[in-house]
């Protein structure tokens, strides 16, 4: 049994110590928000947030996350900055078909989070490994922008 820390909330996984991440959220915890897209960290789409910095939950076995805090997308507008970003996105409709979106957003986020006025290289370099099959990259980067804006 494993105790992580996910959204605040310490919460217990009886999984294999090198079960990835996603795995535990999406199958012992039903937080389905995360998604699976490529299992290679290639795609993004699994992007969670331990202890404030994105990563792919698709190759973090839990066995590494001890201590660590974790948000998903169920938690990540319960501050200012998750909030502005998740806004920002509506605001712009950025979803398409929606599957890569919550892994673009908690990417956005760890973004804002160290930089509150991002170049669009800076976005590029940001979001460079969070894939969208549909292409509303143009949506993404304005959603950034107006969320970059709305934090001041």
């Amino acid at each position: 049994m494993t105790t992580l820390e996910i959204n605040g909330k310490p919460m217990q996984v009886d999984a294999d110590p090198s079960t990835p991440l996603l795995w535990a959220l999406r199958d012992q915890l039903h937080m389905t928000g995360t998604k699976f897209g490529c299992g290679i960290a290639a795609c993004g789409a699994c992007t969670v947030h331990m202890n404030g910095q994105p990563i792919r939950a698709c190759v973090t076995p839990i066995s590494a996350l001890q201590g660590a805090r974790i948000t998903t997308i169920e938690g990540a507008g319960t501050d200012k900055v998750g909030r502005a970003v998740l806004d920002a996105w509506v605001r712009n409709d950025v979803s398409q078909c929606g599957y890569c979106q919550n892994g673009q957003v908690m990417s956005a986020i760890g973004l804002l989070r160290n930089k509150r006025k991002p170049t669009d290289a800076d976005i590029d370099q940001a979001m460079a490994g969070n894939l969208c099959r549909c292409g509303t990259y143009q949506r993404i980067r304005a959603a950034i922008k107006d969320a970059a804006k709305t934090l001041g």
